[in-house]
């Protein structure tokens, strides 16, 4: 019995802050297998698979360690106006790690959590956030988006939101 115990003892413990940071290496894998954003140029992309519902892509800034990115459907929430659903992401290239900054699921976060929350509360929050993400990227893929799907659009055509 005294055997199992010590077993069971060596065993780590995963913090929240830790199970964020593996969030945050899981989604830059599937991010990176499904389209490669470091190799692509700042600018705006579609990607369409046939299914009525096609993902926007855009690629806000490139910087040697990180990309900024914005991933939404072309879907209008009637009260604000924003894409939705819609996340902003930092892809880190040295940690290769992708950290969802902000997501927009019908609300803000400073709506959610207020402007100053405690960090249990905002580490809370981000695991949502990342969790949401890692499930969106999970079905996008499982949808067939992807390098091959991926379009950029011109100067004229590059309005990420139509009406639905």
């Amino acid at each position: 019995m005294t055997s199992t115990v010590a077993r069971h003892a060596l065993v780590p413990k995963l913090d929240r802050l830790g199970w964020l940071m593996a969030l945050y290496t899981e989604n830059e894998a599937r991010l990176v297998r499904m389209f490669a954003p470091r190799s692509l140029a700042v600018g705006h992309y579609r990607s369409d698979t046939g299914d009525g519902l096609p993902l926007h892509l855009e690629i806000i800034e490139q910087h040697p360690y990180t990309t900024e990115l914005r991933i939404t459907y072309a879907i209008v929430d009637p009260v604000t106006g924003e894409p939705d659903p819609s996340a902003h992401l930092r892809l880190y290239h040295d940690t290769r790690q992708l950290e969802a900054t902000n997501c927009y699921v019908g609300r803000r976060w400073q709506d959610v959590i207020g402007m100053f929350p405690p960090p249990a509360l905002l580490i809370g929050h981000r695991l949502r956030m990342n969790t949401f993400l890692g499930k969106w990227l999970e079905y996008l893929a499982e949808r067939g988006h992807g390098a091959a799907t991926l379009r950029r659009l011109d100067e004229n055509s590059s309005t990420l939101c139509e009406t639905a």
